[in-house]
């Protein structure tokens, strides 16, 4: 398994080392010894979501309040997607920026967020089944998001699928009535840079 981190601090994508044979293919999509050598602790895994799309759905960006937050371990099991980090931390050097990688089952990659960062993703081929492990479980009034398509963030979104042929964006009325970045910053809903190195110091017990 080969762990690298993304261009986001708090971000990383997994690579399992696949083992296929005549009956089809084994892997490990999680070792969290391996997780923890590289991230300061082991994730605690305490919800485990599972969802099916569309070709063209567009989910997120979503993100949790911290304290407790809530750090994600993302793979796509059928199909493929754009996955996409936002770092809504503000003050992080990276505040603002976005990182996408292409989940699908050929190559069957991961991608871990910590607490505090956005998380969405576009599904590019029907039917589309991500699987996601996540830290904390879902808690509505602590959940926000921003909008995927606000122009200031500007996360290029696939406009082609996996058939080749062009993508429209399909949004729940929730994801499309969500905030712009700023909006959400001025309203004091997005974590602080401070408020997430105080929590990831915490969970390293340092």
């Amino acid at each position: 398994m080969k762990i690298a981190p993304l261009g986001i601090a708090g971000a990383w994508q997994v690579h399992p080392v696949q083992h296929p044979d005549d009956r089809g293919v084994f892997l490990e999509w999680l070792r969290q010894d391996l997780l923890a050598e590289h991230i300061g602790h082991p994730l605690d895994v305490r919800q485990a979501n599972c969802s099916t799309s569309r070709r063209g759905a567009l989910r997120g960006v979503h993100f949790a309040e911290i304290p407790p937050g809530q750090a994600k371990y993302v793979t796509c099991v059928k199909g493929t997607v754009f996955d996409v980090v936002v770092d809504v931390r503000v003050g992080s050097p990276t505040y603002g920026a976005w990182e996408g990688v292409l989940l699908d089952d050929v190559d069957r990659a991961a991608v871990y967020l910590a607490e505090g960062l956005g998380h969405g993703f576009m599904a590019l081929s029907d039917d589309a089944t991500v699987a996601y492990l996540c830290s904390a479980p879902y808690a509505p009034g602590r959940e926000h998001g921003v909008h995927p398509l606000d122009p200031e963030v500007g996360i290029d979104w696939p406009l082609v699928g996996s058939d080749g042929a062009g993508l429209e964006p399909i949004l729940s009325p929730k994801d499309a009535s969500l905030p712009s970045l700023r909006e959400a910053e001025t309203a004091g809903l997005l974590p602080t840079i401070g408020q997430a190195q105080a929590f990831y110091a915490e969970l390293d017990g340092t």
